[in-house]
């Protein structure tokens, strides 16, 4: 398990996302990249944070940004997920958890004092070269998209 920190070279990954192809780092290079991780596919603060980047999507484009939404949700639930609130953000199916135990989300949690392993609530923004730009981790869901889009601004 690693803890990704600012500055660093961001892990590699390999992961299908929801328009039918394969996404890795080395894809994406030369480009911002977005990778925020969420639990599960419509549960109410995940369903908020999708909308709120796809509502975004055009001005993270615009900045030169790419953003995928990670879970560990199935393709299948993906499709289901953005047809049902018209999302227009990538979504990246990790059911193997591997990308999400290589930036350091995939925790033990405790709910209602039952203990699992799940998604810690967490955004990574990376730079065209491939390092960690910015780490949000514990995220909570109102404003989120629109810190990220301000700190990808910013740092533009």
């Amino acid at each position: 398990m690693n803890d990704v920190k600012e500055g660093e070279k961001a892990p590699d990954f390999s992961m299908p996302v929801s328009d039918g192809r394969t996404v890795s780092l080395a894809d994406v290079k030369g480009k911002s990249l977005v990778l925020y991780f969420y639990p599960k596919d419509n549960t109410k603060g995940c369903t908020v944070e999708a909308i709120a980047f796809s509502a975004l999507a055009d001005e993270f484009a615009s900045a030169g940004a790419i953003v995928i939404g990670v879970s560990p949700d199935t393709l299948e639930s993906h499709a289901r997920f953005e047809k049902k609130h018209d999302l227009t953000v990538l979504l990246g199916s990790d059911e193997d958890h591997a990308v999400a135990q290589a930036y350091g989300v995939w925790k033990e949690k405790n709910m209602y004092g039952r203990k699992f392993m799940g998604i810690e609530r967490s955004t990574f923004l990376l730079s065209p070269d491939g390092t960690v730009r910015r780490v949000w981790r514990k995220v909570k869901v109102d404003g989120h998209a629109e810190a990220v889009l301000a700190a990808l601004r910013d740092e533009a």
